[in-house]
Order: structure tokens, then sequence, then C-alpha cells
């Protein structure tokens, strides 16, 4: 149930809504006060209707027990007041007279059947549609009256109490929805249509008089394939539509990128929001403070989908359906009392507890702390399920008990007086492999607590810092970390927006993606061919496996300024690194071709290729069958499949070897690749799809080493180009000769505050020149999971370095030694998918729009490059008019037309009497010839068929 302020018109408008399910249907109960009087909102309801009426028609008709049930505080009655004089006023007595006021406010149906209109539709509507999830059994209305008088009592409270508003951004009033749910409520609809459609024909089929045959059921199931249909249309287009409860969502099914290891997994970690993107409030943008260990506080892109789309954090759970019936049974066997037997007046009585669970009242509670504890016992003893949790809010005088899916949840160290549960010896059966996480959970050493239950839990961070209160310990501060976020080094030391660039460019990063990769046949694979793990890692990257598939190399980075190529960001590069396979990537690219059959029974075909003659130098890498071979070199304009296609593809059927050539029209599969680059045909795949056609799979292998204009970025958001690749004998060298891989301008680290990188260097150059991994986990010097920089600088200092990271360096150009000493050491730099090679476009004349005869727009189509609105200002400004007349006209689409200088209108150009001609006028005497944009006249034209007639008045030039 959420409490919560509506943004109305309306002063002090405040709502209590309930968005319930059950079997049949969902719906949203909005109970609303307005002017002092409460009104219910149903979509089944005319409009809003009294609360009081809706009470007397459940069958309470007396208004002193309402106000019993909400409670015997003057303030509530004073509250209740108008509402009961409204119904009074109506001269609503009776529950016949509020069932009868109720039909008339009901909606018709567009095709109400006429035997329904007997018995009346209020009643049927309170029972089935109004709190759906509260359930009448017998025509008992009860546990509703008594649902509606807690929903008036909370929605009083916020009244009369400011904080008593539910937060709707707060994660623990947070569902969300996994696949398998998603997928079992479309199962279940589309298996309801099957049956309903398969009880259709068998009637049809039974109702005909004299059948044939007997009745095969399995037929008609088999005849129609619903839930197959239903199935792949949802999962291919997006689009989730249940009829039964009207849902229509666009947008539910998301491609997996497979770009790297570490971009698909940060992928399943993604939540989506359900609303769109463009509203901009910073409500749910900002960061929740609950947020605390379920989601990632990093992981978020940066733009319109701030804050909306988040991610999970590394030890969270999100819980799945329990039965609720077994928990309802434990509930009264622990002393819960049942509604039923109490009356209105005993309802709140001060002293008790409500026990909801999962937003169904069941019953008082007289100690709900005591009952709370025994809850928690039999979970960690394992009796109850582990995710089910117990809450209890003094505020709200409840105990939530809450088992249903949807709800994160993340393990901690139960604590007894402080005193963590988890030994010694624990540790060691963990590390000797006799015990697992699963153990330490059955065992009752770890629980997992959701949001709420979290609020009822003093968790201490370090076991260390511990009080006699603490109930939990903090299994590790880095676990508040998502994935992605937990491949930085030191991201404490770093400024948060930089953590958050790195999340998103992490995906971006080139390196392997699994280990069956070389065996896959995707549509685009990016691959480096050196990969390296981290020099400085972190325990998440052990964790997640990404030290066996990283996405980067380990460079020797000085930080200085060489040569001007470096400004903004721009890294130096030396070519001899490059030559020993720095940064090289593979690029991988699938065309598919598929051999297709039709209906007449013709099929394609695959040529064996022209060895002499015109057109067989593109044909050099097929082989005799007609495909290209593996391993061939394949340049632009070559063919890599020589099919024909066949012409006859509709109408009578004829046998595919008794057609003659003529009825082949040749379709070659041509590979088009950016110019002047040599790729090789890696792999060639013959299979059949399942219309059983063959289907021929090319994978064409390019291999790219980092030119001047590619993408580059440390593990803290420091991303930059390539500004010059300079020889290594230029480049300066260290008193070790040590020769830097990389040269990185010093700006780029004052304003972007980026330690953490810096703490990266050092580290990684004492774990060079130790042998040893260090690392950087986040938050954690305290607990030994990263190095101190005084450790580090030791271990410098002991293998002959500085203890801050600089070297005496000498200038590679003079020969000299530089001025200042250079901060030089190893940094983990990720090679981005962002290639010059991908992105560079230029055109002279190319392919034109057909209907403006304007260039195309775009590099897939060759297209020109525009000079928009803004461009065109700044050519006003410098008063360049022959510049703009050039660029908007002459270099896109000149025209010339021939214009009546009477009458101004457009005529044409007669080729028999060599003249232009005026349609309205039917002369050729004042016809002049100009020059015009194809737009324009295009323009004119078309405000002619609207009836407006635009005249061009000429004057002499």
């Amino acid at each position: 149930m959420q409490t919560r302020r509506e943004i109305l018109l309306e002063p002090s408008s405040i709502n209590a809504s309930v968005t319930s399910s059950s079997e049949a249907t969902k719906s949203k109960t909005v109970i609303q006060m307005e002017k002092d009087k409460i009104y219910l909102l149903l979509n089944q309801f005319v409009k809003k209707i009294p609360i009081m009426v809706v009470m007397k028609a459940m069958g309470m008709e007396s208004d002193q027990e309402v106000v019993q049930m909400v409670g015997r505080d003057p303030r509530y009655g004073a509250l209740l007041l108008p509402s009961i004089e409204e119904c009074s006023g109506v001269g609503i007595y009776t529950q016949e007279q509020a069932l009868e006021y109720l039909e008339t406010k009901v909606k018709r149906a567009m095709y109400a059947a006429p035997a329904s209109q007997k018995e009346g539709r209020a009643l049927p509507i309170l029972r089935d549609v109004f709190l759906a999830n509260v359930p009448v059994r017998c025509n008992n209305f009860r546990p509703k009256c008594l649902y509606v008088a807690v929903m008036m009592r909370r929605m009083m409270e916020a009244i009369l109490n400011k904080d008593a508003m539910d937060d709707k951004d707060y994660v623990g009033n947070k569902r969300l929805e996994l696949s398998g749910q998603l997928i079992s409520l479309l199962f279940e609809d589309l298996f309801k249509t099957t049956i309903s459609e398969v009880k259709k024909l068998i009637d049809h089929a039974l109702s005909k008089p004299s059948r044939s045959s007997a009745l095969d059921p399995s037929q008609f199931l088999r005849s129609r394939e619903t839930i197959t249909v239903g199935l792949e249309r949802t999962l291919s287009t997006g689009n989730f539509d249940i009829k039964r409860f009207r849902m229509h969502r666009k947008g539910m099914t998301q491609v997996l990128a497979r770009l790297s290891f570490i971009g698909t997994l940060g992928y399943m970690t993604k939540i989506s929001p359900q609303f769109e993107k463009s509203r901009k409030v910073s409500g749910p943008r900002a960061l929740q403070p609950s947020q605390w260990g379920m989601l990632c506080p990093c992981d978020t892109p940066e733009g319109e989908a701030c804050g909306l789309v988040k991610n999970l954090a590394l030890m969270t759970h999100v819980t799945t359906d329990e039965d609720e019936g077994p928990l309802i049974s434990l509930c009264y066997c622990l002393g819960v009392e049942d509604l039923e037997l109490l009356s209105g007046e005993e309802l709140h009585t001060p002293n008790s507890f409500l026990v909801i669970l999962n937003g169904l009242i069941l019953g008082k509670h007289r100690r709900p702390q005591h009952f709370a504890q025994a809850m928690r016992k039999l979970r960690r003893a394992g009796k109850v399920g582990e995710f089910v949790s117990v809450f209890v809010n003094e505020k709200q005088r409840c105990v939530y008990i809450a088992s249903d899916g949807g709800r994160v949840c993340r393990p901690l160290v139960i604590a007894d007086k402080g005193i963590s549960r988890i030994k010694e010896h624990h540790m060691k059966e963990l590390l000797d492999g006799v015990r697992t996480f699963d153990d330490f959970l059955h065992d009752g050493l770890i629980e997992y607590l959701d949001v709420n239950e979290e609020n009822n839990a003093l968790i201490a961070l370090y076991e260390k810092e511990a009080t006699p209160e603490t109930t939990h310990i903090e299994i590790e501060p880095f676990t508040i970390l998502g994935v992605c976020a937990g491949l930085i080094p030191y991201p404490h030391h770093n400024q948060s927006p930089r953590n958050t660039y790195q999340c998103a460019m992490g995906k971006q990063a080139m390196g392997n993606i699994a280990y069956n990769q070389l065996c896959r046949m995707d549509t685009l694979l990016y691959l480096l061919v050196y990969p390296q793990r981290p020099l400085l890692t972190t325990r998440t990257i052990e964790l997640v496996g990404y030290d066996k598939l990283g996405a980067g190399q380990n460079a020797t980075v000085a930080v200085m300024s060489y040569s001007g190529y470096d400004i903004e960001d721009a890294i130096v590069m030396n070519k001899s690194s490059l030559d020993r396979g720095f940064g090289r990537c593979i690029v991988m690219k699938r065309y598919s071709a598929v051999n297709q059959k039709y209906e007449t029974g013709a099929s394609d075909r695959i040529l064996r290729p022209q060895r002499t003659g015109p057109g067989s130098e593109r044909m050099q890498i097929l082989d005799d069958d007609g495909i290209a071979a593996p391993g061939e070199i394949i340049r632009p304009n070559d063919v890599y499949l020589n099919k024909e296609s066949s012409i006859h593809t509709r109408g009578t059927r004829v046998s595919s070897e008794s057609l003659p050539d003529s009825a082949y029209r040749p379709a070659r599969q041509t590979y088009k690749g950016p110019e002047g680059e040599s790729c090789v045909v890696d792999r060639v795949a013959l299979s059949s799809d399942r219309n059983s056609n063959l289907s021929i799979k090319f994978l064409i292998r390019h291999t790219r080493r980092p030119e001047v204009g590619d993408k580059f970025s440390s593990r803290h958001g420091q991303k930059g180009v390539c500004g010059t690749i300079i020889q290594q004998e230029d480049f300066p060298f260290s008193e070790r000769g040590i020769c830097p891989d990389l040269i990185m301008n010093p700006h780029g680290f004052p304003s972007r505050m980026t330690v953490g990188k810096m703490i990266e260097l050092l580290g990684g150059k004492a774990g060079v020149s130790c042998g040893r991994f260090h690392y950087g986990s986040a938050f954690g010097e305290p607990s030994g999971h990263a190095d101190r920089v005084e450790a580090i600088s030791e271990t410098l200092v002991k293998h002959g370095f500085s203890y801050n990271g600089k070297d005496f360096i000498y200038s590679g150009i003079t020969g000299c030694p530089l001025q200042a000493y250079i901060f030089m050491g190893p940094i983990y730099y990720q090679k981005l998918k962002h290639m010059v090679l991908d992105k560079m476009h230029a055109r002279g004349n190319g392919p034109r729009v057909m209907l403006t005869r304007q260039p195309t727009e775009g590099r897939a189509r060759n297209g020109g490059l525009r000079v928009g609105e803004m461009e065109r200002d700044c050519l006003i400004a410098y008063g360049a008019s022959m510049l703009i007349f050039e660029r908007l006209m002459i270099s896109s689409d000149p025209f010339e037309v021939q214009v009546c200088r009477k009458c101004g209108l457009l005529g044409y150009y007669s080729h028999k009497l060599k003249t232009g001609i005026c349609s309205s006028c039917k002369n050729g005497d004042n016809v002049s010839t100009m020059k015009l944009p194809y737009a324009c006249k295009l323009l004119i034209q078309e405000l002619q068929s609207m009836n407006i007639v635009p005249r061009l008045k000429l004057a002499e030039a």
C-alpha cells in the first residue's frame, strides 16, 4: 500500500492507492480526499463515489462501527464527519439503497449481455474488482471493510502528520519484474486463449450432424500454434500485451550485447524503469540512501536515462514468489488474533500491532517484537523460506511480512550482542572447501535482509566497530558496488562522476567475450590480440572472472607533455610498442546468404566461378563450388558468393532441373568494406534455416593496429584519442632504459581529481618490481583488500625507485636529462570500440534522394555533410553571401526552371519548339530561364496542389 501526495490542483489532496492482482483480475483502487470528503476512485465506476456509500453497500450500515474501525481519536472522527453527512444527504441508509445508488454509477459495457441485467452488477464489482487481493468468502465483506478502514486511517495520519507519507522512490516500496514472472504471465494468458479456441473448434466439430471420422482433439491443438507464435512475437518485437489485464508495454525485450565479457555481465544486472525517459523529473533520478548495498551507486548511464536505469550490486538477490498458505497458518500459530473475532472497537487498541502479509491484513498481535523475533528464529533455522522478510513499523503500528517476488535483498552476517556468529573455524572450513555459502545460510550464520527489514537492524561495517546493540555485520563494504564499478581500482579516491564514466566505457572496451569466442558466429565481434590481466587488481575482478577474460593491456605511461599532440586528453603513442602488438585488435563481421526455395519448385543456385574472361578477376577467391574459400584475402568489390536467383517465384510448378539458364538472373554477393583495407575470410559455415533452405554464413576478419584517432581509456574515466605516433628513438627513456608506451598530458589530473589513477600507477610499478599483484578494492584499506600508499612506497624504495614513483628521464631527441622528474609506471589501458576507420566519412559527389534531389544523409548511404540552420547563421554573420549561395543551392540541388514574367508561374521547356512555354498564358513570349533549388520548385508545386498560388516576380539582373 502506498500513501502519497498527488500533485493535483486541489489543495492538500492526499490519496491512498492499492494496486492488487488476483488470479482473475488486476485493479487499482484509490481512496482520495477532496474538499474534506473521502471518495473512492475505481475504473469500473463512472465517477468518484462517496466512501460511506461503499461501506454501506458492503453491509456496514452503522456509521458508529465505521468510526470505531478507523479509530476513536476525535481527530479521525472530525475528518470522517463530512463524508458521513454527504452519505445521509443523498439519502442512503441501508445496504439495498447503497447498491441501487451504485447500480446507476457502473460503466455500461459496450456489448452487455441482457441476462446479467437482472442480478445487480455493483455487488460483483465490489466483490471481485474492488481490492481484489482481499478474498470474499460466502459474501462476507467484513475483511474488505477492515481494509478500507485501515486505508482511511493511514490517509488521515498522512493529513495530520506529514511524515507518514510513503516515498514512492524508496527502494523498499519497489518490486523488480524478472523475466520468469513476465513469461509465466504471458504463457498463462496464451494457454487460456488456446484452451478457449480449442473448445470452440471442438464444439463446432461436434455440432455437425454427420461426422465421418472419430474426433481427434490433438489435431485442433496442433493446427493453431498460438503459444509458440505468441511467445515468439513478444520476444522478437518486445511488445508485451495481455488482454485480460489490459497490459500493453513496448520495448520489454532487449538484445544482449556481446561486445565484451564485462559488457555482457553488466547487461545482465541492468534494471530498466517502467516510465519514459523524457520527463525531466529529478525525484526518481536521485541517489536514494536506501539503495545502499542493493543497487550500485556508480553504474548508471549519462544523458537522458541518468539515474533511471540502475544496476544491481554485487551480492544482491532478487526474490521470487513463495507460497503464502503455510505462512498464514504459521502466523496464526504464533499468536496472531483473527480479525473476524474482534469488534471494530478492539481494532486499534494501543498495545497491539496489525499483522500484514503481502498487503493482506491477517490480524492483530499483542507482542509484535516477540512475534518478529519468533519469525526470524524460524527463518534462521530454515523452517521458513530464507527470503521472507519481517519488518516491524513502529510509526504505523504494523508488522509487515513479505514473501512476494521482486524484492531486492542481500546477505549479512548475524551478530549476537555485537559478536559475529562466523568464527575462525568456519572460515577455515570455507578455505578447505568443506563449507559453501549455502551452508552458512542453512546454519543460520548469514541471513538475507531486504530494504525494509534493514530498518529494524543495526549493521556494523567491520567486526571491530560492532557495539553490543549491533544485530548484523557487513560481509564486505566493496559489495555495495556493482560488477562494472568493481573493476575500478581505488574508486574511493576518485571524484564520483569519473567512476560513472568508467562504468559506461568499461562496457565498450575490446577484449574477450567468452572462452568459445573463436567458435561463435556473431554479427560483429571485437577481439584484442594480446589481452592482459590488470597488474593492479581488485577482489571483484577475481570474483567475476575478469582476470581470466581481460579487456585491456598494461601500458607503461609517462605523465609529461610532449610534442603538443597531446592537448585535451590526446595520447602520444610509441610506434615500436604498436609494432610489438600493443592495442592491436581483430574485427570479425558476419555476412550471410540464403539459398531460397520457392513455392513453384524452383530454387536459387550457386554456380562455378568464371576463371577467365571479363569479371573473373573479382572471383579469384572463390572455390570451385562458388563459395569463398577460408583463408583467402578479400578486397572491396570481390565476389564471395556466386549465386543466381530464379525468376519463376510465383505461378505454375516447374522442376528445377528443366529450367534453362535464361530463367535465372545473377545475384552475386560482393564484399563492401573500407577502401584500401585487406580482410581475410576467416570461416565459412553451411547450415539450414527453419524453412530448410541452405544458409551460408561468412565470417570476415580484419586485423587493425592503432592509428591516429582511435579511442583509448584508463579505468578511471580518462578517455582520450591517439594524437600522434612517434618513433621509439625520439621517445624519452629512463635511467634503466625503459621507454614508455604512452605519454599522457599532466593536465588531465588536476581538474578531474582521479587520485586513484596515480595510486594505480604506483601500485602497478611496485607489483612489476616485486612480482605480486597488488589490490585496490573499494574501501579495502581497513580490511586489507587494498594496499596502502605507504606500503607501496616502501616496496618501491626497496627496489631502487623513488618513493613517489618519479623517474630520472633523458630526452630521446637531445639525449640530455629532462629538467624535472617524470611520474612513470604501468597503468591498465582499454581500447574502446570507437575507431577512426568506422567513423571516417567524406564525399565529393554521390547519391541523391529521389524526392528532393538533395544529397543523401548518413555515412552508411555515402551521404553529404549538411550545412544546417546554425552553420547558415554563422555564414550570414560573416556576410559570406556567395558561400551561402554555393552551399545551399549549387552544391546541393540546382535546377533550371522556366518562369513566366507576366503571371509569375512555372512553365516548361518544349523541345519541339526549342523554347519555354507558360502553361497558363499558353504562349512563350515572356518566359525566362532561372536557377532555383529543386526543393523550392517542389514546395511551389506542393502549395499549388493545395490551392495556394505562389508567383515569382522577376527583375533584370
